[in-house]
């Protein structure tokens, strides 16, 4: 069976050279941005292609505002800060999502409470947790508090696994029920709609990332999105070491963070903006070609879309069927060693040791995916090679 993955993945790639997980394309105005921005001389925070690009974000998914930071990882940082979680607070998040989710909220000095997932959707599972929920909650004062921990829950962090949207309307009845705030993990999902609306809109605020391996990259960079003009005003302020605009002197209000984007970054970014919708294209016609060629394969399933989303697909994905798990290694080693990279899904959050005493509902479905999932190649020119 490694050898047909292996055969499968040759076909729809046709390359003798090796091809990686999901590498940048520049072609559009990637060099005249850049080179018009190092000639400004204003290639720090305060270069004009940072308001840019943040106007060219919001104008695409559909949020009021958009603040660019360095890293998605900032991005969350941040956005957690924004919805007021505290030190020793606990944040409910995927335990299947990558280690930035878990950090930001460490940076805090909160707590991670890992959640399972819906193997249909990759996503957080809104009724599973609901009955957690019930069992292990108490409302004080209005906030819900964990009973066996005694540790306020103040957030839940969705993550948009692959890109592929989590059922936003079930999960927003669950935090309304118990009066948590959500804040999405959108870094995967940039060009990703859930019934008709941009990942990102439907908690107060969200992180996207714009890492060198994501669908547009700015090398690294992240980005803030609110559709809250009081969140997003302070989000700028404290992403900007929370300076006071003066002349000359060196005011700060709060403790503050350097997180803003450098304009240089922005100026890469917004070339790759405009090229969006065409690597978009590029990629769900990819995915279409990988769906109809592992069709025939019974021992595995070619990952889709939920049916109520539209998703950017950054990262293709084949699940092992339940059988056939003990070959997911055999074929990584094969397919690596031919050329072809493959990973695994991300080891689980609680399998990690810095995370392993964290709280944790009954993850029997992430546990299971966790040995079952595979990414293939899913770089946008591979869907033009057919």
């Amino acid at each position: 069976m490694p050898n047909k993955i292996l055969n499968k993945l040759k076909e729809v790639i046709n390359s003798k050279d090796f091809t990686p997980l999901h590498i940048p394309i520049f072609e559009g105005n990637e060099i005249d941005y850049v080179t018009d921005c190092i000639k400004s001389n204003f290639v720090s925070s305060v270069g004009e292609y940072v308001n840019k690009f943040e106007e060219a974000i919001s104008k695409y998914t559909g949020a009021k505002y958009a603040i660019l930071t360095v890293n998605g990882t900032s991005a969350l940082h941040i956005s957690l800060l924004l919805v007021g979680v505290k030190r020793d607070d606990e944040v409910l998040m995927p335990a299947m999502t990558f280690i930035a989710t878990a950090n930001a909220v460490s940076y805090i000095g909160a707590i991670p409470h890992f959640v399972d997932v819906d193997e249909k959707t990759l996503g957080i599972d809104s009724k599973k947790l609901d009955e957690y929920l019930s069992r292990i909650c108490e409302m004080r004062n209005g906030e819900c508090f964990n009973k066996n921990t005694n540790k306020r829950i103040k957030a839940i962090v969705p993550m948009h696994t692959f890109g592929h949207p989590v059922d936003m309307d079930e999960l927003i009845k669950v935090a309304k029920k118990y009066n948590i705030e959500i804040v999405e993990d959108a870094a995967e999902s940039l060009g990703s709609f859930y019934k008709g609306v941009h990942t990102g809109n439907f908690g107060k605020v969200s992180a996207i990332s714009f890492n060198g391996n994501k669908i547009i990259t700015t090398g690294g960079g992240g980005c803030i999105l609110t559709n809250d003009e009081e969140l997003a005003k302070k989000a700028k302020h404290i992403t900007t070491t929370a300076k006071i605009p003066h002349p000359y002197e060196y005011e700060h209000d709060t403790i503050g963070y350097n997180y803003r984007m450098p304009a240089l970054n922005a100026a890469l970014g917004l070339a790759q903006i405009e090229k969006l919708p065409e690597f978009i294209e590029k990629k769900r016609k990819l995915a279409k070609i990988y769906q109809n060629f592992f069709k025939d394969i019974e021992e595995v399933e070619f990952f889709v879309e939920p049916e109520y989303a539209k998703s950017n697909y950054w990262l293709n994905a084949i699940i092992l069927k339940e059988n056939n798990k003990s070959l997911r290694d055999e074929i990584l080693k094969e397919t690596n060693e031919n050329g072809i990279m493959t990973r695994p899904i991300w080891k689980l959050m609680h399998h990690l040791e810095m995370f392993k005493n964290c709280p944790k509902m009954d993850l029997s479905v992430s546990e299971n995916l966790e040995n079952r999932i595979i990414n293939i190649p899913s770089s946008a020119y591979l869907g033009e090679k057919q």
